[in-house]
């Protein structure tokens, strides 16, 4: 009865490990997905989701940058995606 119990922990132990593994490989695709997207394809899916965004040309890059900090926190985006997005609209 005891090796059963044991065989059965090991078990379900190695299926947890198996499903831990699986979706940590399948969050790093994911990142590798979204840092491989520009400025203009962040801007596009983040910003204009949400609201009809101003013209790039309508404000500073010192502008940008602090709407990009606040923004950053309600679209959540990551710091590498906030920078991509400020950098295209200061162009």
């Amino acid at each position: 009865m005891k090796k059963i119990k044991i065989k059965t922990r090991i078990w379900v132990m190695m299926a947890g490990a198996v499903i831990l593994m699986s979706i940590i490989l399948n969050s790093c695709v994911e990142s590798q997905k979204v840092a491989a997207k520009g400025g203009a394809q962040l801007w596009a899916e983040n910003c204009q989701r949400c609201h009809n965004t101003p013209s790039p040309t309508s404000f500073s890059h010192e502008q940008w940058t602090t709407i990009g900090m606040h923004m950053q926190t309600r679209a959540q985006l990551t710091d590498k995606e906030r920078d991509k997005i400020i950098a295209f609209l200061s162009q």
